[in-house]
């Protein structure tokens, strides 16, 4: 992934494709067409993007809506529909937060929130093992199997499971790198990019809007 992440801005998606200048994100039939103005400008992006869904200008959302949007882009993204590609969430108030938990624990889904802060936080279904293990990506920015399984103290089997599990639900990147004796190895790296190594904020990557 190259640092920088594309920002879709739902209130505005929601003004320009709705036609009645509401930002609001209700009805089922709305959450359809939101979605697919989102899968278009998806699938025309480049593998290994990472997109924010940005909330912060998006007015009162519903079950519904958040079950059409987020946890179907979330359900076809685990699929491959759309390659090699990223979604965070961003923008987010008690009002989107509340539904959007819903729509993505009913599907047993997970998608990392990332906060103006620069804090995080999983919404949906994540075991609490892999919550472990993503804790500890987020912390360092980038790590591998080895170095995993130091921090936790367990087998690099068991590490090297965790992080592809977590690769595997688009919560962190994976790059295959040379290793300093021989062979490669992957390297798993935390979707808030622009943290350094320990944990310390140099705030997210530049973002931009399509």
């Amino acid at each position: 992934m190259n640092g920088t992440v594309k920002i879709y801005r739902l209130g505005t998606f929601a003004k320009r494709e709705l036609g009645n200048g509401s930002n609001h994100l209700v009805t089922r039939e709305t959450g359809r067409v939101i979605r697919e103005r989102i899968e278009r400008e998806l699938q025309a992006e480049k593998s290994g993007v990472m997109v924010a869904l940005d909330f912060s200008e998006a007015g009162v959302i519903d079950f519904s809506c958040a079950d059409e949007i987020v946890a179907k882009l979330v359900s076809r993204l685990l699929s491959g529909e759309y390659g090699d590609k990223y979604l965070i969430l961003t923008g987010l108030n008690s009002n989107h937060r509340e539904n959007l938990q819903v729509a993505l624990e009913r599907k047993k889904l997970a998608a990392l929130v990332i906060g103006n802060d620069h804090s995080w936080e999983t919404l949906g279904v994540l075991l609490p093992y892999l919550e472990e293990t993503l804790k500890v990506v987020m912390e360092d920015g980038r790590i591998t199997a080895k170095e995993l399984a130091q921090r936790l103290s367990v087998e690099v089997n068991t590490s090297g499971t965790r992080l592809l599990n977590l690769y595997k639900l688009r919560l962190c990147t994976r790059t295959e790198e040379p290793q300093a004796e021989k062979g490669r190895q992957f390297v798993y790296t935390s979707l808030a990019q622009g943290r350094e190594k320990g944990g310390n904020h140099r705030g997210l990557p530049t973002l931009t809007q399509p």
